[in-house]
């Protein structure tokens, strides 16, 4: 039984003398846990000093991560971006490294950096989902939701947070962090151009290209036209171009016709891969070469017209395909993909050639390889008696 009870800093510090002991006991709640210790004290003025200064230790070492069961989300944090940057360091580019700190500073920290590693429970972490889903709002009041995208990267930064708190001992098991109510989602195939919808963009590049709406935008117009062709022909992504110098590039004889095609040397999110281009590809490539004097380390496609193509797209109706879904620069990579498998092409050499897997192309491009199904397999029917 406790003999008399004293409240210190507000109510979060109890004094308090047990029978049968001459000294005082001091408790407080910290980090959702009942911590008690004796002051060894028997004067109540000297006790309530030592209580004080007991509680103020605790709450340091809370805050700085050091209390033990205690260690906050904010410490695994810290934790976690000092040994990923290490560790990943020319496997992964540092515009990725350099996002999951942003995810942790900008959303991640501001509501959970306090928490302690064992707090963030599974209902915590839908509680984040909702937050990031209602707090932002745009001019009419109206919620904007971030992109599915961007809240799955966030929540990939947080995983990574709780392992390296579970790998340090801080945190016992790691929270399903799965999305509750979530159905199957509807796959949606990428955006890219019809035969038909390709030559009319080519086109109308072709026409700009050679009438330009001012003269001094003529360069820019050419090199355009010239990626269009490129890009539709090779397949690369757009920063995989982007990073294109001459030295990578060789133009060779290949292929059953014996045509001539371009043999590049790809650097992209993959590392280093190889790409065998269509024979469209390499007129734009050696126009590229001459009209800028383009020399051994150069780039090929040091600047994408965004605005130019958009423009054009816009001008040609051809912005958007029939679901809705916006076209752009990496349209063009869908569409050599799309255009292959149509002609017959191999899925396997296709995902070879495009630095990809088949489950992906088989997943996104699903849609465009009617001419792969054989209908003497697909309707047969068994013979009658």
């Amino acid at each position: 039984m406790e003999a008399a009870r004293h409240k210190l800093m507000d109510g979060k510090v109890q004094l308090y003398m047990r029978n049968g002991s001459p000294h005082w006991q001091c408790s407080c709640s910290i980090a959702g846990k009942q911590r008690r210790t004796t002051t060894k004290e028997e004067s109540l003025a000297r006790a309530k000093d030592v209580a004080c200064d007991w509680y103020l230790g605790l709450m340091g070492k809370y805050r700085s991560g050091d209390l033990k069961e205690g260690v906050t989300f904010r410490k695994a944090a810290e934790q976690f971006l000092a040994e990923y940057e290490v560790i990943t360091q020319g496997e992964r580019s540092p515009s990725y490294v350099k996002s999951h700190g942003m995810n942790l500073r900008v959303h991640l920290l501001p509501f959970l950096g306090d928490k302690v590693v064992s707090e963030v429970t599974p209902g915590l972490v839908q509680e984040y989902r909702v937050h990031r889903m209602t707090s932002r709002l745009d001019k009419e009041g109206n919620p904007k939701r971030p992109a599915r995208s961007t809240l799955h990267h966030e929540i990939i930064t947080l995983r990574h947070v709780l392992k390296t708190a579970n790998r340090h001992g801080w945190l016992e098991f790691i929270p399903d962090l799965s999305a509750p109510y979530k159905t199957s989602g509807k796959v949606k195939h990428r955006a890219w151009f019809s035969p038909e919808e390709y030559k009319k963009l080519y086109t109308a590049t072709g026409e700009r290209a050679e009438k330009p709406k001012k003269e001094r935008w003529r360069s820019e117009c050419e090199d355009l036209h010239d990626y269009v062709l490129f890009m539709a022909n090779s397949g690369l992504r757009p920063d995989e171009a982007r990073r294109i110098e001459v030295r990578d590039v060789e133009v060779v004889t290949d292929g059953p016709k014996k045509e001539r095609i371009l043999h590049i040397a790809v650097r992209g999110k993959r590392g280093v891969g190889y790409c065998k281009t269509m024979n469209g590809a390499v007129l734009p490539f050696q126009r590229m070469v001459k009209r800028h004097k383009l020399e051994a380390t150069d780039l090929v496609f040091p600047k994408v017209q965004r605005e130019l193509l958009n423009a054009i797209l816009a001008e040609q109706g051809l912005k958007h395909d029939r679901e809705g879904n916006p076209r752009s620069s990496y349209s063009l990579r869908h569409t050599y993909i799309s255009m292959r498998l149509m002609e017959g092409a191999d899925i396997y050499q296709i995902a070879k050639n495009c630095r990809t897997s088949v489950e992906m192309i088989e997943k996104f491009y699903a849609s465009h390889i009617k001419n792969m199904l054989d209908a003497g397999a697909i309707n047969v029917r068994r013979r009658r008696k």
